[in-house]
């Protein structure tokens, strides 16, 4: 087993995070190939003392370890490498923070309204929300496309779908900023990560709680009045449980489609042989250049996961309580299951990525959703603007600790005004 503390920069340490993602992909290269665990420690802020974790890197463990939630739960913090109090946890991260049964239950509530079926209604909204973007900047000729597409883009159509008016936007836009800003003081706006970070849960919570006591009293179509009324009680979301919901929607439900649009565009200006690829057979290479954006750019860094009872796992035995931190982008690029994982390919066939999560009861809900929202903004952008490319390197965040989305600020693009 690996211990981080002999490299230069620590995985622990904030600015190993504010690097390129290829720098970061080259240590955790290097980490892989030493052993599947790495011993590492971070300090938490509210104690100062020293919390240790297991690093892991490689395909299979993060696969093992995601499909045996009995032996390696989530309910002990899953969102969080730190220990912090469940109501914390569960606040910002509802059931993905829950073991079953009520992981199962509150799942399960949500789960039916986020079938490929029921989702196809949104796939027109879809297609209107990502043109209407591209109209207000398809003349300029240079934009950061962050601002412009890949934070609007994804988070429209979640208040979209859950009947969030338009003039509300800008309030939630702001507010999941600051959760997703990783305690970048330029997102948080403030030195009090803390009381940030429960301040835009707090917005986000006390918007949901009006929305939903109004569509009590007026029901209409969209995902709100869907989950506030039921043909029985046990079907619905308790008043407690929305708030949280709608906080993990609101973020965990944009950060893979914000952070892969502007990874992607990136990626595209780097690789200008898989952009003429991809562009000039939309059609046949949109799916699996959607998958390999994924893998490539693995939005979501880390879940954590903790061992309930002593456990072996690749020869090496471990403590009940043991934590271990699940690096999905240092799985994706695994050498021993992908062919040439430093190489982006947009044919990339097959593509068994764990972008999404491990195989178990806590793969993303959204995925389907987020491969088509990823397919549409491409297919239009790549269209309407066919010569958009990067105008300068991403900015990313400057996150306060390890991030749970490696996101970027700012990426500059310039195309030919149309």
């Amino acid at each position: 087993m690996t211990d981080v503390s002999a490299r230069p920069l620590s995985i622990a340490d904030p600015q190993f995070w504010w690097r390129p993602l290829a720098d970061r992909m080259a240590d955790f290269a290097e980490l892989r190939a030493a052993g599947p665990f790495t011993r590492a420690e971070i300090t938490h802020p509210l104690t100062g003392e020293q919390e240790a974790f297991y690093a892991v890197t490689r395909f299979d463990e993060v696969n093992e370890i995601s499909r045996r939630p009995q032996t390696f739960c989530s309910g002990r913090g899953s969102t969080s490498i730190l220990d912090m109090p469940a109501e914390a946890l569960e606040f910002f991260g509802s059931f993905i923070t829950m073991d079953d049964p009520r992981h199962a239950r509150l799942r399960g509530i949500v789960a039916r309204e986020f079938t490929p079926r029921r989702l196809q209604g949104l796939i027109d909204s879809v297609d209107l929300i990502c043109a209407e973007l591209i109209d207000a900047i398809c003349e300029q000729g240079e934009v950061d496309l962050v601002e412009s597409i890949s934070a609007p883009f994804p988070l429209l159509v979640i208040c979209d779908m859950m009947g969030i008016p338009r003039s509300e936007f800008r309030t939630v836009l702001d507010a999941t900023n600051v959760i997703l800003g990783a305690g970048d003081p330029e997102m948080t706006g403030s030195d009090d990560l803390l009381g940030a970070l429960f301040g835009a849960g707090m917005t986000l919570t006390n918007l949901m709680g009006e929305l939903a006591e109004e569509r009590r009293r007026n029901p209409t179509d969209d995902l709100t009045s869907a989950l506030v009324h039921s043909a029985t009680d046990e079907e619905l979301l308790a008043p407690e449980d929305l708030g949280p919901f709608f906080i993990l929607l609101a973020v965990a439900g944009n950060d893979t489609t914000r952070t892969a649009t502007s990874l992607a565009m990136d990626f595209l200006g780097k690789h200008p042989d898989q952009r003429r690829v991809w562009q000039q057979d939309l059609e046949h290479v949109t799916a699996t250049a959607v998958e390999e954006i994924v893998r490539y750019a693995s939005p979501v860094v880390f879940m954590r996961r903790t061992a309930t009872e002593p456990v072996t796992l690749s020869g090496q035995d471990f403590d009940e309580g043991d934590k271990f931190v699940l690096f999905y982008g240092a799985a994706n690029r695994d050498p021993l299951v992908f062919d040439d994982p430093e190489q982006f390919d947009v044919r990339r066939h097959p593509n068994p990525h764990v972008g999404f999560g491990g195989p178990g009861p806590h793969f993303c809900l959204g995925a389907h959703l987020a491969r088509r929202e990823l397919a549409i903004v491409f297919r239009q952008l790549l269209t309407r603007l066919p010569d958009i490319e990067p105008a300068g390197e991403p900015e990313y965040l400057q996150a306060a600790g390890i991030p749970l989305v490696g996101g970027i600020k700012r990426l500059p693009v310039r195309f030919t005004p149309c």
